[in-house]
């Protein structure tokens, strides 16, 4: 019981850290960056270019980490808090 405890403290604490590294690079704070890395690579058909070479290289990392786990780690309800996507809302109340 108490492996089953802490393994959920330490899952829980990295998540944590995941959000806040988002948060501090513009994202939603609520959003994992592997979940963002994610939706930038749908949106691009699949792969990310080197004109984002930062999110690139993460998600080669963490593809070898885990398969696919930018695309499985798509959270469709968050990022919608995000600094990047200020500018689209403030355009669409003028």
């Amino acid at each position: 019981m108490l492996k089953i405890i802490i393994k959920k403290y330490i899952t829980n604490i990295l998540i944590s850290l995941d959000q806040t590294g988002n948060a501090l690079c513009g994202g939603d704070p609520d959003e994992t960056i592997s979940s963002h890395i994610g939706k930038v690579k749908r949106s691009m058909g699949g792969a990310i270019g080197w004109k984002r070479p930062i999110l690139k290289i993460l998600d080669i990392i963490l593809n070898r980490i885990d398969r696919n786990h930018s695309v499985d780690a798509i959270e469709e309800d968050e990022g919608k808090d995000s600094l990047r996507d200020v500018d689209k809302k403030q355009k669409k109340k003028d």
